[in-house]
């Protein structure tokens, strides 16, 4: 296995929910949710478009995945949620 291939094999991927500044919210996945949360308010390079206009953007929810497979998986099934349900995940994590 080369070695860039074992360095992404061996990261921790998250999914994580943002509430952007106008309520909305925000689905993603990442090995580092605190540089991805700075990308996202425009601190450092790399932000989703949608973010770009919405900011501030506050991480609200995470949840870790096995890889980046199971990440992407999860991501997808919040995607589908409606808001109300995405407000409930989000609620069932801070209780």
């Amino acid at each position: 296995m080369a070695d860039y291939q074992k360095i992404q094999t061996d990261q921790a991927w998250s999914v994580y929910i943002l509430r952007c500044a106008d309520n909305t919210l925000y689905c993603g996945i990442t090995t580092n949710l605190q540089k991805r949360l700075r990308q996202h308010n425009g601190d450092m390079v790399g932000g989703a478009k949608y973010t770009k206009t919405r900011q501030p953007c506050e991480l609200v929810y995470s949840e870790h995945a096995d890889n980046r497979s199971h990440a992407s998986q999860k991501e997808y099934a919040i995607k589908q949620l409606t808001k109300r349900a995405k407000e409930f995940l989000i609620s069932r994590q801070t209780e």
